[in-house]
């Protein structure tokens, strides 16, 4: 029997002009983290497209099962939706989605209008995850990554445990991922908190020394944590996402 899926994490799509945004969610987090800048984008005239990753928005326990290649292929599903239907297809994502970003960045490249990973997972996180391979054999959770935000009258929608296969998973994809970085050659905007309590700030500038885009920017997010898309600073992420397809489109 399929899981309860929370009401806030159920996916959301705007249709809008020919113009299309993919739009992906964090580990252990869900839709609902996403939906501002959906809107924003939304607003914007953009047709816009937010998936539910397989295992959010539902357990710890259903999330424990999942492999990488599930969390990829639904955001992969979206995008051929949206490639299918618009002249220009952009995407952005927070956290583990901005991994997914530039996992979609490097086998689409050509296909792609641009992409936007914010505060994305590629070159370190935990010190603890290169051993996740090994140690998901005798943990099955630890404490819980989410609702990093500086703004204290706002709450993520995350689960408060980690599950270490998942966990595992992550640290798979962010291995590939970071392998092929210099297959991205679209236009990229990267975002990146200055002070971020889940992913090391370095990561942004590592994306921006490695991917093979000549047109390339690093937006510092100065009154944010990680999860940006709900702090302070969401509305400058809305603005500069804005802009930057407005740009090339």
């Amino acid at each position: 029997m399929p899981e309860q899926v929370w009401p806030d994490a159920e996916p959301f799509a705007f249709e809008g002009g020919n113009t299309g945004v993919l739009v992906v969610h964090g580990f252990t987090g869900c839709t609902q983290s996403m939906l501002p800048l959906g809107e924003g984008l939304a607003a914007a005239g953009y047709t816009v497209v937010g998936p539910r990753l397989p295992g959010h928005g539902t357990s710890v326990k259903d999330m424990s099962t999942r492999k990488w290649d599930e969390w990829t292929g639904e955001a992969e599903k979206s995008l051929l939706g949206l490639l299918d239907r618009c002249d220009k297809v952009f995407v952005t994502g927070l956290s583990m989605g901005g991994t997914i970003t530039c996992y979609l960045g490097e086998r689409y490249a050509g296909k792609l209008a641009g992409i936007m990973p914010i505060n994305a997972a590629v070159e370190k996180l935990n010190p603890f995850l290169p051993l996740t391979p090994v140690v998901k054999y005798v943990l099955k959770t630890i404490p819980g990554v989410g609702s990093d935000i500086k703004d204290p009258e706002v709450e993520e929608s995350c689960y408060d445990k980690v599950p270490v296969p998942a966990a595992a998973e992550l640290h798979a994809l962010m291995k590939l991922t970071r392998r092929d970085l210099d297959k991205i050659t679209e236009p990229i905007l990267v975002f990146t908190s200055r002070e971020d309590n889940v992913v090391p700030p370095s990561n942004g500038p590592y994306i921006l020394d490695n991917v093979s885009s000549k047109d390339k920017e690093l937006v510092w997010l100065e009154n944010s944590y990680h999860v940006a898309t709900l702090d302070y600073d969401k509305q400058l992420i809305i603005d500069r996402c804005v802009e930057f397809i407005r740009r090339l489109s």
